[in-house]
């Protein structure tokens, strides 16, 4: 049996009885032990039982379940694929936009080169043609001129 001492409080002069835990001498199968957290000092709950004997032992906190976590208006799974089609909306018009561009890049490129060729072949002409009744070397117009020992003189 656990001993009770009776000890008067100074300041309030009534009496406070203190209960000195002993272990109880029964063989039990072990317990599984829960774990503690290490910065919390759980608190000690003494029993009296109607028989007189007093069981002390630490209280156990009841489980509390988890707080339900509060979902959204609209699913994440529906965000992500309304972002993904706006994205895809996204790329397909750059994509229209960039083969536009190419396409009229291309053109412009090619109305270029023509361009080219028909000055080109056109000067390429201009000098074949111009030379064809004229069979290379100087043309000199004499028309009073004096030649001495193979010298001309003007």
């Amino acid at each position: 049996m656990p001993e009770a001492t009776t000890v008067a409080h100074p300041e309030q002069r009534t009496a406070v009885e203190v209960h000195q835990p002993q272990p109880i001498a029964v063989h039990l199968p072990a317990a599984p032990t829960m774990p503690v957290q290490t910065h919390v000092v759980p608190t000690v709950a003494s029993v009296v039982l109607p028989d007189g004997r007093v069981v002390t032992g630490y209280a156990i906190d009841p489980a509390r379940p988890e707080p339900v976590a509060v979902k959204p208006a609209v699913s994440r799974t529906a965000v992500n694929v309304a972002l993904g089609g706006v994205g895809f909306l996204a790329v397909c018009g750059g994509l229209i936009l960039l083969t536009s561009f190419i396409a009229a890049l291309t053109a412009f490129v090619t109305q270029l080169v023509t361009l080219a060729a028909v000055i080109f072949g056109g000067w390429i002409a201009v000098q074949i043609f111009s030379a064809s009744g004229h069979r290379g070397g100087t043309t000199v117009n004499i028309r009073k001129a004096v030649f001495k020992r193979n010298h001309f003189h003007s």
